[in-house]
């Protein structure tokens, strides 16, 4: 089923958009669409492959116990950073 959507952008954007759209030879609501499509597809292991080669290297190379709370730590280390 093909529903109408509305959208409130900035002047410049929809220009840049519908030369886009031209250029590939598609409609901007076909643009728009395919561009949804690819947001909805993404998975983790997407995300993952995003990852530059050295930084994906370094994953899994730093051993922590089991019951480390990493994000208590990231709070402490932020609110001393920021004086919170």
């Amino acid at each position: 089923m093909i529903t109408k959507l509305t959208l409130t952008l900035e002047k410049e954007v929809i220009e840049e958009a519908k030369s886009v759209a031209r250029e590939k030879g598609q409609s901007l609501s076909e643009l728009v669409e395919n561009y949804f499509k690819l947001l909805i597809k993404r998975t983790p292991a997407d995300e993952e492959h995003q990852l530059s080669e050295k930084v994906a290297s370094l994953r899994g190379i730093l051993k922590v116990d089991d019951d480390f709370d990493y994000k208590s730590i990231l709070e402490e280390e932020l609110m001393k950073k920021y004086g919170f």
